[in-house]
């Protein structure tokens, strides 16, 4: 048993890894900025990655840090330094003042590509920070991440249940269900010595393009979909009006359409997980049947 520092724990992976943490017999502390139910196994920290009494408070005697909180929607690129630049450092320093050594840093494939958008660069130089730590680390760097819970997706899954999809032209990507990523993020923790950056996916060699993605979604919707490629221009065009409809709450803005129509999402098969260590367990086709019913089942569809 290990006592876990985690940051994100009240967001979409953070959730769902508190629980596989908690299956496993870990005792957490999680980082929040509301109060949230008391739980024998959790201990709940208030506090912000800015808040360094908060941070010092949830390292102590942590047997490791899974830094899972970012930013990946912010209105410019202060927003996007301060959530995954000053909070990766941050959370750095007090693991090192409470003598954690051992650091999980959840990270973005988007960071391969740091120069196509200020949340690829932002994600980029956190992970240098890490790197740098002086710390036992492991960096991973997941792909379209997925599952019950997510509500990053509920707007394909909408459109796909009125049998449209409006994808990037071209492009292949790699997907990871997210009970799959709390696992490996939950082996990385209790592996020391690994100093490396991870790339987890379904174990689909070459990936997904946009089409077969959006008909895998519409096959666990049971409906046909029919897929249309947008051209870049046209996905900036309504990224701008997203904005100004919904202004912070907008899911598709100008920084997210820069990566989305990058040809190659797919990860680097060198940096897969070793077996020994962690395999994927979700079939996609079964993993998007699933977050599917999740949707109905909030009445989300």
């Amino acid at each position: 048993m290990t006592t876990i520092a985690l940051t994100g724990g009240t967001g979409f992976v953070g959730t769902r890894l508190i629980a596989l943490a908690l299956e496993a017999g870990h005792q957490v502390r999680a980082l929040t900025r509301r109060p949230q139910a008391e739980h024998a196994h959790i201990a709940w920290i208030q506090g912000d990655l800015g808040n360094a009494q908060a941070l010092a408070e949830l390292c102590e005697g942590a047997g490791a840090v899974i830094h899972v909180a970012g930013v990946v929607n912010a209105p410019d690129r202060a927003g996007f330094a301060a959530g995954n630049i000053d909070g990766v450092r941050n959370m750095l320093a007090a693991a090192r003042a409470k003598g954690v050594d051992r650091f999980v840093h959840v990270s973005s494939l988007a960071a391969r590509e740091p120069e196509l958008s200020t949340y690829g660069w932002s994600k980029a130089e956190g992970d240098k920070l890490v790197m740098a730590s002086g710390l036992d680390w492991a960096i991973v760097r997941p792909p379209a991440i997925y599952g019950p819970g997510d509500l990053e997706m509920l707007e394909l899954f909408k459109l796909a249940s009125k049998g449209l999809a409006l994808m990037p032209r071209g492009g292949r990507i790699s997907l990871l269900e997210v009970s799959d990523l709390g696992r490996l993020l939950l082996a990385l923790a209790a592996t020391d010595g690994c100093n490396q950056i991870l790339d987890a996916d379904d174990g689909a060699a070459t990936g997904w393009s946009h089409k077969q993605f959006a008909q895998a979604i519409g096959a666990a919707l049971g409906k046909r979909v029919a897929s249309f490629a947008l051209p870049r221009p046209l996905l900036m065009a309504g990224a701008h009006l997203d904005r100004l409809v919904r202004g912070g709450n907008a899911k598709l803005t100008p920084d997210r359409v820069a990566y989305f129509c990058h040809q190659d999402w797919v990860i680097d098969p060198a940096r897969r997980p070793p077996a020994n260590l962690w395999t994927p367990q979700v079939e996609t086709a079964a993993g998007l049947a699933a977050t599917a019913a999740w949707y109905r089942a909030q009445r989300l569809l």
